[in-house]
């Protein structure tokens, strides 16, 4: 089900493992697919869905964006046909260590980490999940030693049987709410599905300032080893900050090194920094390599990437600030002034949080979204600009007339992109495009 990245790789590693394979996409596919499932001679269809060749299926592999209310995935469930993830289904045929990160925020910068880590040093490692080519295909097309994985909440919820042998939960704020029932519970177990399988020989790292985490972990009888990081206090076996530094200390080795010296500046990315040095620690990759790797990794596009000065005016793409979490720590790493640039589709977001920073920090905020009411109701009483606008090109032409030399233009919209745009990259590249233009 879905003929995306996901769907398309998993369809490819079923038929190359004696599957009978049907694909079917609701939506147009786009042609890169068409072409690798013609080369495979896959069955498949695209704008509809034949529901008697569905539910022929013996096991179905649901992309992670498609829902559990729509019909066809209501009448499988009905039939008691098997739904799985697409990891679920490569994570059958792989002897690999899996390093897999979840969170609702910094996951796919500390994946890119940890790879650029892993490839540092030599291994044999493919990156795939939320990210890069799909597991599944890659399994079919080159296995590797080594996967580092980003896994959404949305993945995380059809797999059963998946293990990973290093497993790092990041953080939990609210977030994807409107999958969830609005139940932030419900969201906080897919989460947790992250460390399911785990056993006495295997690994979890954590954030143990986390409130969430902390409370749920209290409920857990949990076999693997545990690696906790912090940046407010000294812990035994994982990683820690402490007078400026960075503090590594494990069964397996010990780094210190000065904050200043991390590439990825901000308290959210020496989170990212600690959780991936502990994770490299584990697999016994030597001191000067994490080191250097800390130091000269290049930061993912779309999350706080800094683009270009234009007169003076810094250009900041943070696309992939999808929940207001993320936006929290985009504010609270930039220095004011800020022209903040937020909207789209609210999943359920509560503001409460960004209005002490957007009144200390933010001097207009631009919306960028169909429905704004919630974000002028939210900020009308801490920020005295806030203008709406209904494209990518006004909203950056009208952040650049109100800026002024030293000021910061944010696009950190803490929501999905979907009624604007295809996706949060396409939203940052129309940024940076829009900034090209002026």
């Amino acid at each position: 089900m879905g003929g995306g990245e996901s769907g398309v790789g998993s369809a490819v590693l079923a038929i190359k493992k004696g599957f009978e394979v049907f694909l079917s996409d609701n939506s147009i596919i786009q042609d890169k697919y068409k072409q690798i499932l013609n080369k495979y001679k896959i069955d498949w269809e695209e704008e509809t869905h034949t529901f008697d060749k569905i539910l022929n299926a013996d096991e179905v592999i649901k992309s992670p964006g498609i829902p559990d209310n729509i019909p066809v995935i209501k009448s499988i469930i009905k039939k008691n046909i098997k739904i799985i993830s697409e990891i679920e289904f490569a994570g059958r045929y792989t002897n690999a260590t899996k390093i897999c990160i979840t969170g609702s925020n910094g996951k796919t910068t500390t994946a890119f980490l940890i790879y650029h880590i892993l490839k540092k040093a030599g291994l044999n490692v493919g990156l795939a999940g939320n990210i890069g080519d799909s597991f599944a295909l890659q399994l079919a097309e080159k296995d590797y030693e080594y996967y580092v994985l980003e896994l959404s909440s949305f993945q995380l919820d059809g797999m059963t049987d998946f293990k990973a042998e290093i497993a790092i939960l990041l953080n939990i704020t609210p977030d994807h709410l409107d999958r969830y029932d609005y139940d932030f519970q419900k969201y906080t177990d897919s989460k947790f599905r992250i460390i399911q399988n785990q056993t006495n020989k295997d690994f979890f790292i954590y954030w143990a300032d986390d409130p969430v985490l902390i409370k749920e972990l209290k409920n857990k009888k949990m076999q693997m080893q545990t690696f906790p990081f912090s940046s407010d206090h000294k812990l035994e076996n994982g990683a820690y900050c402490s007078n400026n530094n960075l503090i590594i200390e494990t069964n397996f080795i010990e780094i210190t090194m000065s904050i200043q010296e991390l590439v990825l500046q901000g308290r959210h990315n020496t989170h990212n920094s600690m959780a991936a040095g502990i994770a490299a620690s584990i697999l016994e990759i030597r001191k000067p390599i994490i080191r250097e790797s800390l130091m000269d990794f290049q930061s993912v596009e779309h999350r706080l990437e800094p683009f270009i000065k234009v007169h003076g005016i810094q250009f900041v793409n943070d696309s992939k600030a999808t929940n207001v979490n993320s936006t929290w720590y985009a504010l609270e790493s930039t220095a004011a002034d800020i022209v903040w640039i937020v909207g789209g589709i609210d999943k359920g977001n509560d503001y409460s949080q960004l209005k002490s920073l957007a009144q200390n920090k933010v001097k207009a905020i631009i919306c960028l979204g169909v429905d704004n009411a919630k974000i002028h109701k939210a900020f009308k009483k801490v920020v005295d600009t806030i203008i709406d606008t209904t494209s990518m090109e006004e909203a950056v032409k009208t952040a650049y007339y109100l800026s002024k030399k030293g000021d910061t233009i944010l696009l950190s919209p803490a929501c999905a992109s979907f009624d604007l745009f295809k996706n949060f990259e396409d939203r940052g590249w129309q940024f940076k495009n829009s900034v090209r233009e002026l």
